[in-house]
């Protein structure tokens, strides 16, 4: 199949697997390298492949961006458009040619699984007039295909469900274990294959509905969750966390596989698409342990009104007396709490130690404005958590250097009446991707600890003579 020019820029028609995938991996390859040409010649700043996930700036939103900041994102993002509408029309053309639904092309400006989609259209064949099918029946990988996979219902569910747990156990591993490295391969790549690859296994030998296939891609993800738990990788607070993301990823992996085996024409390319999969996930974590994207800065401020002058509201800043046990279902499961909080030193230069489960925050001071502000750095963090585990004691590699407090703040301003707004702010970074998805968690649990705090300082406040 001929691609001329115009051929990139029409959505109608059909194209082959060979020239969709050389146009597309030539297509990033310019793309790739002529950001980098613009940031570091006009703007000066780096580009990596992560970048096109990652914000390459270090504000959280985009209504808070500097005016450079803006500009740069503005220059990156039109000279996206060209390379996207490509992209769009040959995603479009290609899944026609495969006879899969064309709403598939909204994977196309999905992370990671845009690159998985792209891996399997490179490799599906394009539609097949009937009685074509005998022709790929051969063949010693799906001979063994054939011979592993039962022709039961229940028997090719266990099996798919068997082999995707076990190579998901071994990607997870690898990922936290091996690597040090909880990012897009991990939450992202690693759940879309689950549902993907346990479906294809599933509707190997004949076509199974929706449902069916939901609830063995479902299967997959939950057991491996289990797995990670039993054998002391992980705790049950951090699956439980990941749960949501990986059960909604898996859904999409399921879909898609739902769709290819319901075409019995396509399904002798099972073999090649699990290989697809199976290579994708390491290759994705490698890749990032290679690149180590830079974690964007999030700050978190949570406000109370206290009835009190400021200077008295000052005094249990600075320092507060042993907090009460913890209510709080959230602190009672594991994560880390603040118990009490001292300074060493008055001023500028001084070191405040606030004390929690796991240990101590070491926070020198930076900005003493009595009674209005106390701003300081983190030297040193404790523990986020302790896991919740049926053994002793786990320590997997995210309780250290994945959830760091950088910066702390309280601001007192004087209100009506004699009354203090008191507002806490930390600064923070995580090493866990997506960013935002794991932003939700780590915001909930930073608001949770500064209402904990807060409330203790307005109690003792209100209640000092």
């Amino acid at each position: 199949m001929k691609i001329g020019f115009s051929d990139l820029w029409r959505w109608n028609g059909a194209i082959d697997r060979g020239p969709y995938a050389v146009i597309g991996v030539v297509g990033f390859t310019i793309k790739h390298n002529l950001d980098r040409f613009i940031a570091a010649i006009f703007f000066h700043r780096s580009w990596t492949l992560f970048n096109y996930w990652i914000a390459p700036t270090g504000a959280a939103r985009i209504t808070s961006l500097p005016r450079q900041d803006a500009i740069f994102l503005a220059t990156m993002v039109a000279t996206a458009l060209p390379f996207v509408w490509v992209g769009v029309v040959l995603t479009l053309r290609r899944l026609r040619a495969t006879g899969l639904p064309l709403g598939l092309v909204a994977m196309f400006f999905l992370p990671v699984i845009n690159l998985i989609l792209f891996a399997l259209l490179s490799i599906l064949p394009s539609r097949l007039p009937e009685g074509f099918e005998a022709l790929f029946n051969g063949g010693r990988v799906r001979a063994f295909f054939d011979r592993a996979i039962p022709h039961s219902r229940f028997g090719s569910a266990a099996m798919a469900v068997l082999l995707t747990v076990a190579l998901g156990a071994a990607a997870t591993v690898l990922s936290t274990l091996g690597l040090s490295r909880y990012g897009w391969g991990l939450f992202v790549a690693l759940p879309f294959c689950l549902g993907l690859g346990s479906v294809l296994l599933y509707g190997y030998h004949r076509p199974q509905s929706y449902g069916r296939c939901l609830l063995v891609s479902f299967t997959s993800v939950l057991l491996l969750g289990l797995v990670v738990i039993a054998v002391a990788i992980e705790g049950v607070i951090c699956v439980a966390m990941a749960a949501p993301i990986a059960l909604v990823l898996a859904a999409i992996g399921a879909t898609i596989g739902y769709l290819i085996q319901r075409r019995p024409e396509v399904m002798h390319q099972a073999p090649s698409m699990m290989l697809v999969l199976v290579l994708s996930v390491p290759g994705l974590m490698e890749a990032e342990r290679v690149s180590r994207p830079a974690p964007p800065l999030f700050a978190v401020r949570t406000a109370i009104e206290i009835d009190a002058p400021r200077e008295k509201v000052w005094q249990q800043v600075v320092s507060f007396a042993e907090l009460p046990p913890p209510d709080d279902p959230l602190f009672r499961l594991g994560i880390a709490y603040p118990t009490r909080a001292t300074i060493d030193g008055r001023g500028v230069g001084a070191v405040r130690h606030c004390e929690f489960s796991t240990g101590a925050f070491v926070e020198p001071i930076e900005v003493w404005e009595e009674p209005h502000k106390l701003k300081f750095s983190v030297a040193s963090n404790p523990p986020p958590m302790s896991e919740l585990t049926p053994y002793t004691e786990i320590h997997p590699p995210h309780l250290e250097g994945f959830l760091v407090s950088r910066q702390g703040q309280f601001l007192l301003t004087p209100l009506a009446g004699g009354r203090t707004l008191l507002e806490g702010t930390t600064w923070y970074q995580h090493n866990m991707w997506p960013a935002g998805y794991w932003k939700m968690w780590s915001d909930v649990i930073i608001h949770r600890i500064h209402g904990r705090v807060l409330k203790h300082i307005k109690r003792l406040a209100e209640q000092a003579p």
